[in-house]
C-alpha cells in the first residue's frame, strides 16, 4: 500500500484508480497520461530531431508528435510518418504534404489511394487541383 499522489489516502500499488479521489495510477509519484513518448534530446532551432509519441496526456487529448522527424498516431514533422499528419514528406493514412504517400492526402506530388495535388499524382481516385477549381 501507497499513499495516493492526489489525495494521499492508502491505496494499492497495482490500483488503476484510486477509490477515494478517482485518481489515474494514484501509486505513482508522477503520471503525465497514458502511452508512450519519446523526445529526442538533440534539437534544431528547438525543435526535436526525433519525437516519437504514441500517448494521451492527463485529460485523454492524444499529444502530438512534433519534430524534424515526427512519429505517431498524430504527427507534425519535416518528416512525418502517422496516421494523421503534416510534413514535407508525409507517409501516412491520412495527410497534407508537399511529397505523401498516404491513403487520402493533399500534397504538391502524392501516390494515394485518393487525393489532390498540385503538380502531380498517382492513385485510385486523384485529381489535379486546378482542374478541380476549372
Amino acid at each position: 500500500m501507497k499513499p495516493c499522489r492526489e489525495c494521499s489516502k492508502e491505496v494499492s500499488e497495482s490500483a488503476p484508480i484510486c477509490p477515494h479521489c478517482g485518481a489515474p495510477k494514484p501509486a505513482k509519484e508522477k503520471w503525465d497520461g497514458y502511452g508512450w513518448e519519446y523526445k529526442s534530446k538533440m534539437t534544431f532551432f528547438g525543435i526535436p530531431l526525433l519525437h516519437i509519441s504514441f500517448k494521451y496526456s492527463k485529460n485523454r487529448t492524444p499529444v502530438v508528435a512534433k519534430g524534424i522527424i515526427a512519429i505517431g498516431q498524430f504527427g507534425i514533422g519535416v518528416v512525418n510518418i502517422s496516421q494523421l499528419g503534416i510534413g514535407f514528406f508525409s507517409l501516412g493514412q491520412i495527410t497534407i504534404a508537399y511529397y505523401a504517400l498516404a491513403q487520402i492526402a493533399f500534397a504538391n506530388s502524392l501516390m494515394a489511394q485518393v487525393g489532390v495535388f498540385v503538380e502531380s499524382g498517382v492513385g485510385q481516385a486523384v485529381w489535379k487541383l486546378s482542374e478541380l477549381l476549372g
